[in-house]
């Protein structure tokens, strides 16, 4: 009798002679991602760990006379977000630097970069990044010209919010030496009206501007970073997953952590092919470093370009612009025996792929890989290697992933700011396997959720409230449902998107048909993404994902019940503490 009564204590939670716990949170409205109990009150806390998940009642038998009481005050608790995917020094020096994020004309971003030129002195490099001309009255892309105007003796380099794309003005390319008879470089464009450049340079082809630009600092990188994670905190992210990573980089975040200037964990990556990956597969990995903060054991590689800019490796031609279907970044050949490698010594894979062409590449390197290395071979069995993005699937690859238990990394707010040109791309077809989530899911994979800040906003609430209703955000402007709509077409290779009103030969971004609402998940498998399959993706589910006796004390404190209020007003839900290892790092300490 004393045992079954030993064991039905153990399975509550509570233990005869139950430890003190330094921090109490008590009235909550706890979602703990935990199927055996999926709800709570209160939550002890000793250490870094959670040690009782229950009623409040219950709790008291944890406190002691030093024990601190938060009341949580009926505000919903969850186990603490990861972003999956984002760039935490783009995140950072977006705030450093020329932040162009929200400009809703091509006048007011002229405006801002003008303000910039007037304070910077001559010769001097201007750089920025955040503009999207998706949302402008006509969405086109700028042009060298226009900067030409309010900038003739700085050099510009404006980075396009996807990361893929830039504008740049004369002094610039006259720098790079790029001229109307610069060939394409592999995977990268410069695209030209009446065969002179006209400013846009596309994903690789950036790269002979920026090895002109001079260099932050390491002071002025850390101080992106610091930025950066700050804004992560107070947003109610627990922990990041940085998307790529030189070795610099790496040594920045290091350091920063030695010095406990962080709070936030981190799981980064390095970028590959290259220096910062051949060290990463020399050294091996590093895990739970810095009282488990941070863990380095995934290789980055960019596969292919973005669908804005028409980079992304697409497996027939554009909708829009027949002369091209996007193009690859990496030569397959190249990366296979850095694939064969990592499986090896046991190196997490994570590629960027947007097309069709794309995917369908990666996943078959990805199981060429597999075959190439039997399990005998492998550091860690399951490798759970990764597609980032994953955005243009076709019907024949989107259950490869489950099969090949590869992880679907995506980002719900891609899906909501592209609606406004994916139809345009890629053609009413192809948009059924367009940010096909539910699809995904239901094939058996497993998708973890993130932001791809600073290519979106990076807002934990955007995200969730992308992936219950896969409608746009209110500002956007444009109603989903409604019939009429505003049509997107692009003008016959000028590599620049145009609003058309009513005209037929143009897509619309419409819903039911056109937009797949069946796509969206339920705010269950969205929490999920965000927590229990986060963790899974970083090898992580037995520390963190869900609020369980055992794991650490991350939560994040949301002023709203998101899993049941209107979905409107997940938009206007914000987070009022953010807790990590039991610290509240952010809000009422």
């Amino acid at each position: 009798m004393r045992a079954a009564a030993a064991i039905l204590l153990f399975m509550s939670g509570i233990t005869a002679g139950a430890e003190t716990a330094e921090r109490i949170f008590i009235n909550g409205n706890i979602y703990t991602v935990n199927d055996k109990q999926p709800f709570a009150q209160a939550i002890a806390v000793k250490g870094d760990r959670i040690i009782f998940v229950g009623a409040n009642a219950d709790a008291e038998k944890f406190r002691g006379d030093k024990t601190r009481i938060v009341d949580l005050a009926g505000k919903t608790v969850t186990p603490g977000f990861t972003d999956s995917h984002c760039h935490i020094f783009g995140i950072g020096e977006r705030e450093v630097t020329l932040n162009l994020e929200g400009t809703k004309t091509r006048e007011d971003f002229l405006a801002k970069v003008k303000e910039r030129v007037v304070q910077t002195a001559r010769n001097k490099w201007i750089t920025g990044r955040g503009w999207i001309e998706t949302f402008w009255k006509p969405p086109q892309f700028p042009t060298r010209a226009d900067l030409d105007k309010i900038a003739p003796d700085n050099p510009v380099f404006l980075t396009r919010a996807d990361g893929h794309a830039a504008i740049v003005n004369s002094a610039a390319l006259k720098l790079a030496n790029i001229d109307n008879h610069t060939p394409d470089p592999f995977g990268g464009q410069i695209l030209k009206t009446n065969g002179e450049p006209n400013g846009m340079l596309l994903d690789n082809a950036m790269d002979s501007i920026a090895k002109n630009i001079p260099k932050p600092t390491e002071a002025e990188t850390e101080q992106a970073l610091l930025k950066g994670i700050d804004r992560e905190i107070k947003l109610g992210w627990c922990e990041i997953q940085n998307a790529g990573s030189e070795l610099l980089d790496q040594e920045i975040i290091r350091r920063a952590y030695a010095a406990r200037k962080v709070k936030l964990r981190m799981i980064n990556a390095a970028y590959g092919p290259g220096e910062a990956a051949n060290a990463l597969l020399k050294n091996g990995a590093t895990l739970n470093a810095f009282d488990h903060r941070f863990t380095q054991r995934t290789i980055k590689v960019i596969f292919d370009g973005a669908l804005g800019s028409r980079g992304a490796a697409l497996l027939a031609p554009y909708s829009d612009k027949a002369d091209t279907s996007g193009f690859l970044t990496q030569k397959p050949d190249e990366l296979r025996p850095m694939f064969e490698e990592a499986l090896r010594r046991g190196i997490q894979v994570e590629t960027h792929a947007i097309g069709d062409r794309a995917n369908r590449l990666i996943l078959d390197l990805y199981e060429q890989a597999f075959k190439a290395v039997p399990l005998g071979e492998r550091k860690i069995q399951e490798p759970r290697w990764r597609v980032e993005h994953a955005q243009i699937l076709t019907e024949q690859d989107l259950p490869r992933f489950g099969k090949l238990g590869v992880i679907a990394s995506m980002q719900p707010s891609h899906a909501i700011s592209d609606l406004f040109f994916a139809p345009s791309r890629l053609g009413l077809d192809r948009l059924a396997g367009a940010y096909a989530w539910n699809s995904l899911i239901k094939s058996g994979a497993i998708i973890c959720g993130g932001s791809d800040a600073p290519v979106e906003r990076g807002e934990p609430m955007i995200e969730f409230y992308a992936a219950v209703t896969r409608c746009p955000l209110p500002e956007h402007g444009l109603p989903v449902g409604a019939p009429s709509g505003v049509e997107l077409r692009s003008e016959q290779n000028s590599g620049q998107d145009v609003r058309w009103a009513h005209r037929q030969d143009a897509y619309v971004p419409p819903q039911p048909e056109g937009w797949h609402p069946e796509q969206a998940v339920s705010r269950e498998q969205a929490l999920r993404m965000f927590t229990s399959n986060a963790a899974y993706a970083a090898f992580e589910e037995n520390d963190k994902g869900s609020i369980e006796v055992g794991k650490l004390a991350d939560f994040t404190v949301l002023s709203a019940d998101i899993m049941k209020i209107p979905a409107p007003e997940i938009l206007k839900t914000r987070c009022e503490m953010t807790v990590i290892g039991g610290e509240i790092v952010y809000g009422d300490r």
